[in-house]
């Protein structure tokens, strides 16, 4: 990538982070429904048209780390070595979380983003439809590493029971954070039983 590129991209990628900061920080103070995209494009400084060029619907401005996630995913499971599918999987979230990846972020701001969800039929539908894709992904992802179908069946229960385990523990950690607790212990707690889990599922398969 030539020099001007790699600026225009890094450009790009810092006015889709503004944009989404400050249509996150509104619907967060004002609730989803009640902010207009014109709205979050003024208060950004940029053109309503400009919004769409990077975000294709309006819950794209809030759920906007999807595409880092799924980057993250790939890049684990096709650098990882002499390692399975899965254990480059497990491997790779156990260090966004000892690292404290803004992906885990476990603090007040959450649990507000979270909250802004649950009271939008919109956003809530459109986080499950989203749930539903990732773990379709990492399914196509895992199968892909050892040259078989999409739809294996092996792969999607994997996929499935990876994906859950995270949001139960993130949920768990959400709560213990709130509860004056220590919000890496309980992610850690709960992610290690479901990694379990896992393995114990498919132990006979070569995804672990």
């Amino acid at each position: 990538m030539s020099k001007p590129d790699g600026l225009r991209n890094q450009k790009k990628a810092e006015t889709r982070q503004a944009i989404s900061h400050v249509a996150t920080r509104l619907f967060i103070e004002r609730g989803f429904d009640n902010v207009s995209v014109a709205e979050v494009a003024r208060e950004a400084g940029v053109a309503r048209k400009t919004v769409f060029n990077y975000f294709l619907r309006k819950e794209d401005l809030i759920f906007d780390r999807e595409e880092e996630v799924r980057a993250l995913v790939r890049d684990a499971i096709a650098g990882r070595g002499a390692q399975s599918p899965v254990r480059a999987f497990e491997a790779a979230m156990r260090a966004l979380v000892d690292t404290g990846h803004p992906i885990f972020q476990m603090s007040a701001r959450p649990i507000q983003f979270w909250r802004t969800v649950v009271v939008s039929p919109s956003l809530t539908t459109y986080a499950r439809e989203l749930r539903v894709t990732l773990g379709d992904d990492l399914a196509a992802m895992l199968a892909d590493a050892l040259g078989r179908p999409p739809t294996d069946s092996d792969a999607r229960l994997a996929a499935s029971m990876l994906v859950s385990t995270l949001v139960v523990a993130y949920g768990d950690a959400l709560r213990a954070f709130r509860e004056g607790q220590d919000p890496v212990a309980a992610f850690v707690r709960v992610m290690e039983q479901g990694f379990k889990g896992v393995d114990a599922a498919l132990a006979r398969t070569p995804y672990v």
